[in-house]
């Protein structure tokens, strides 16, 4: 383990220790401790009590903030990145610049108030156990981190701030997308962005549950609701769903724009916490056109880009969070060449999917119509031939969502039906091939073959092909050394 030159070290700003300790950033896992501690002295909970906590609990965070401001350095050369920090236990965490693969300035609502923002740097180096990001700092100025970007993008050292060398000049953008707000009525549709309104009416639920019986509404029980209160309610909680999406997805995608900086793309998004994420062009292998069933409704999509080694990729890799479906695909193919067409899967295929689709409602119905003679529970089966219809257009479906196509450079796998997803990939992405065969698949004369890439999820699959094509679509997806990938 090597440590930098003590001249190469650089600290974050003073005022970290600040809003460290406004946030309680490194006191939270000491408050749970110290508040059933303080309680068991048997203070009382008077006001002279909760004064005494609260002086306490922020003159540990103070002491905490400080210790862990004064431990922390960084530094930035032509080879590598270096963080150390810690006191009782020392580390020193080197990341060589050739192993750089995207860096995030993120400036919460918090950190702006007193200038500062932090940098998250990715790297092909292998995440550190129980985080996302490969390195993190947390506290530095705008320009110090324009500075740190540049030079660890750039793989030199750029001048320090304050310096008189003259400043490289602007490198000139080329706008890439912009989000239109007009697309933030998509989000409704979209699963992700329903997840804050109702994570907020649960939380609403849970105050409620803690609030007095003397401030706690009294709500009509269920034999209270009529067709018309039921109808209200459900219209009510629907309204509230997508109005809840839409600010959802505005906080997290207001003014996101996309533009193309010398070597590297660069996206600006956020509107509580603004975030810049830089991601290098030659690193992208490819990207991933999703589009969920309520998306397909209305034509919308969503493009994330395929970087080697980049950690959460799924957010950090959005190259477009939301809009129409050819706006997408125009994204798409300025960055990985159009393949062509996607083909169909031989008609096995749809007959593998409507049985697996129709398997338990046909189970179902058969219990039902054993049930109904034994029992007379016709119910039972009512319920088993519901599910069997409902599942046929299910079946049809997953199979039209299967597809793919080779090109000159490219390729495509596409599969999913509520969350149906096209990845586009280049030839130089793949670093092997798997081909799976189950019973049932070799009877049909079927296989999956999967892609391994050194990206997003790390393999990408063509679900049941026909298997006397794997070997074909290997070569020429990605050459002639997959020539021997045969079924058996």
């Amino acid at each position: 383990m090597t440590r930098p030159p003590e001249s190469a070290t650089r600290r974050t700003s003073p005022l970290t220790v600040l809003l460290h300790t406004v946030t309680f950033r490194q006191a939270r896992q000491f408050v749970p401790a110290v508040i059933p501690l303080v309680a068991a002295t048997g203070f009382g909970d008077g006001t002279t009590t909760v004064v005494a906590l609260v002086i306490g609990v922020t003159a540990l965070s103070l002491l905490t903030a400080s210790l862990t401001w004064w431990r922390f350095g960084y530094a930035d050369g032509p080879a590598s990145v270096v963080v150390t920090r810690g006191m009782l236990s020392r580390s020193v965490r080197t990341v060589p610049n050739d192993r750089i693969r995207g860096v995030e300035v993120e400036a919460p609502a918090l950190h702006r108030l007193f200038g500062l923002v932090r940098v998250r740097i990715d790297a092909a180096a292998g995440a550190t156990a129980g985080k996302d990001e490969e390195l993190l700092i947390d506290g530095v100025t705008r320009a110090e981190a324009d500075r740190l970007r540049i030079a660890v993008l750039t793989h030199r050292s750029a001048p320090a701030v304050g310096t008189t060398e003259k400043a490289a000049p602007e490198p000139v953008e080329e706008e890439f997308a912009r989000f239109d707000n007009r697309w933030l009525l998509y989000a409704p549709l979209v699963g992700s962005y329903l997840v804050l309104p109702l994570a907020a009416v649960g939380a609403l639920f849970r105050l409620a549950d803690e609030l007095p019986r003397s401030v706690t509404p009294q709500l009509p029980g269920p034999d209270a609701f009529n067709l018309k209160g039921l109808a209200i309610f459900l219209g009510v909680t629907a309204l509230v769903l997508a109005v809840g999406a839409v600010v959802g997805a505005a906080v997290v995608n207001w003014g996101f724009r996309l533009v193309r900086r010398r070597g590297s793309l660069v996206a600006v998004r956020g509107l509580i916490t603004r975030r810049q994420t830089e991601l290098e062009i030659d690193r992208i292998r490819g990207v991933t056109l999703a589009e969920g069933l309520g998306m397909r409704l209305v034509q919308a999509a969503r493009v994330s880009a395929l970087v080697t080694g980049l950690g959460d990729a799924a957010r950090r890799g959005q190259l477009l969070p939301l809009g129409p479906r050819e706006e997408a695909l125009t994204l798409a193919h300025r960055l990985v060449e159009e393949p062509g067409p996607l083909l169909r899967h031989p008609l096995a295929a749809r007959r593998r999917r409507l049985m697996r689709a129709v398997g338990s409602g046909v189970l179902v119905t058969v219990a039902g119509g054993i049930a109904t003679a034994t029992l007379g529970w016709w119910w039972l089966l009512a319920v088993g031939v519901v599910l069997t219809l409902l599942a046929v257009p299910l079946g049809l479906g997953r199979y039209a969502s299967l597809g793919h196509a080779v090109g000159r450079t490219s390729f495509s796998v596409r599969s999913g039906w509520l969350a149906r997803e096209q990845a586009v990939l280049q030839r130089r992405a793949v670093v092997g091939w798997t081909v799976r065969q189950s019973f049932l698949q070799r009877r049909a004369g079927l296989a999956t073959v999967v892609a391994c890439v050194g990206a997003g999820s790390g393999g990408y699959a063509a679900l049941d092909m026909a298997a006397d094509e794997v070997a074909g679509f290997a070569v020429a997806a990605s050459g002639t050394w997959a020539a021997t990938l045969t079924t058996r």
